[in-house]
């Protein structure tokens, strides 16, 4: 089984000033390895290869993948040596990140369902990065050490399971602090539990009239979080246009419409989970409209 325990950090002012610093490094890097993705396509789209009314068509380049971008961070170090501050493994995420994003809006995911064309990222948009390994006893003493920024201090509101191995770890840039999401492995666990109730299980359908109904025909209101909030986003998306760009007043507006924002992912994270729970204590098994179980007990 494969969880994530997500905590709030308190890093000091140097540590928040690295991973900022990290974040925009990154941002810029991200930028150029897309810059190249499209490069490629704009001068390969065409899929005829010769023509009699024009000159020679020069051959097709090399499509760019994971691993001959993930090269080019040898030089990058070379050619710019502040990027050695920054960990291999969270450099090498970079790559990984623009391929998934570039590949989903080609090809689609595994169930061929397209994304939209890959955006740019402007500044303050690059607001999270990870490391791909990791060892259990760098997360002690509520702080965990995190390579080539030192050691944060986190707020542990709940400790892990016993078992569970931390396998990555991600530091995000919320509007209202930073925090750390540990991905926690125990393969000893059961996806599926063995001894379920078969007649303990139930079917959802998740709609637009009603947030979702069980196949026993019960159903659950959408709660119109930001439907609610619209009336002080309005207001707070007003202060932001009318201050000058660049200012300090429109860096504050800013932050209080992130700050909004987030409320409502919060009341919205907040009622999913509730909304779970509630099932998985009536029900052992959940399934959804394809009848995948995606919930036990």
């Amino acid at each position: 089984m494969r969880i994530s325990y997500q905590y709030r950090i308190k890093p000091t002012a140097l540590q928040v000033e690295k991973i900022d610093k990290t974040l925009e490094m990154l941002s810029f890097q991200y930028n150029y390895l897309l810059a190249q993705r499209f490069d490629w396509y704009e001068q390969n789209r065409c899929p005829v290869d010769r023509c009699p009314l024009i000159c020679h068509i020069p051959e097709l380049k090399d499509k760019p993948n994971y691993y001959s971008q993930k090269a080019t961070l040898v030089q990058l170090k070379v050619d710019r040596p502040w990027y050695k501050e920054i960990h291999s493994q969270v450099l090498q995420e970079v790559p990984k990140r623009v391929e998934k994003t570039f590949d989903r809006w080609l090809t689609g995911d595994v169930n061929g369902k397209k994304s939209g064309r890959p955006r740019f990222k402007g500044k303050g948009q690059y607001k999270t990065f990870t490391y791909s390994q990791f060892k259990r006893h760098h997360f002690a003493d509520n702080k965990i050490k995190l390579s080539k920024i030192g050691d944060v201090k986190v707020i542990v509101h709940r400790p892990i399971p016993d078992g569970f191995d931390i396998k990555t770890v991600s530091i995000t840039k919320k509007s209202d602090g930073y925090y750390v999401t540990l991905s926690l492995e125990d393969k000893t666990v059961p996806e599926i539990k063995p001894d379920f109730n078969p007649e303990s299980i139930t079917g959802i359908d998740v709609g637009l009239k009603e947030f979702l109904t069980t196949s026993e025909g019960e159903t659950v209101a959408i709660p119109q979080h930001y439907r609610k909030a619209q009336k002080r986003l309005k207001v707070i998306q007003k202060r932001v246009s009318r201050r000058k760009k660049g200012s300090n007043r429109r860096q504050k507006a800013i932050k209080q419409l992130g700050l909004q924002h987030k409320k409502v992912a919060d009341k919205r994270k907040d009622f999913h989970f509730k909304t779970a729970s509630n099932l998985l204590k009536k029900y052992d098994v959940v399934a959804v409209e394809d009848l995948t179980r995606i919930s036990h007990k």
